[in-house]
């Protein structure tokens, strides 16, 4: 395993992380209405202003159950927590990892950010190819899915490099 970055360049990532996530949010709120759409790359990627009150994939948007939110910020909460734990004492992993970890940090913080103060996410990244759309997402959404990759990464690195150790 890799030596473990210093802390402050990985509390800066998710800061920045944090801080381009609400940038852009903000961005969109102020000059697009809910529910616009405007092509950016014609059958590719499109902005669209949506709010988003559920999870990842729309799980749980359509819920009107009073515990839903609370429940997402006590969850984020904790994985937070557990992040900060892991990068603090050192237990991310290596490099790939605790980079990564403080991408998730960072977008879970925009997205939590997000939960505290509307009760959902804004969403406005439409990628799509022709009419096959994935789900709208955001900066924060970007952040976790290259954190989680780059965990992945490292752990299949690792294990690589065990296995030959170990031959």
């Amino acid at each position: 395993m890799t030596q473990a970055p210093a802390r402050w360049p990985l509390a800066l990532l998710a800061a920045a992380v944090l801080a381009a996530d609400q940038a852009s949010k903000y961005a969109v709120s102020r000059l697009t209405l809910p529910g616009s759409l405007r092509v950016l790359v014609p059958g590719l990627l499109n902005l669209v202003h949506t709010s988003n009150p559920g999870v990842a994939f729309g799980l749980l948007a359509d819920s009107n159950a009073s515990w839903r939110t609370p429940l997402l910020i006590v969850f984020s909460v904790g994985v937070m927590s557990a992040i900060v734990w892991a990068l603090a004492t050192g237990r991310a992993g290596g490099g790939l990892s605790s980079y990564g970890m403080a991408l998730i940090l960072g977008g879970a913080m925009g997205n939590l950010l997000d939960r505290l103060l509307h009760r959902s996410v804004t969403d406005f990244i439409d990628f799509h190819l022709g009419a096959y759309h994935w789900y709208t997402f955001n900066v924060a959404d970007s952040a976790i899915v290259v954190g989680a990759a780059l965990v992945i990464l490292e752990l299949l690195r690792d294990a690589r490099r065990h296995r030959q150790e170990k031959a």
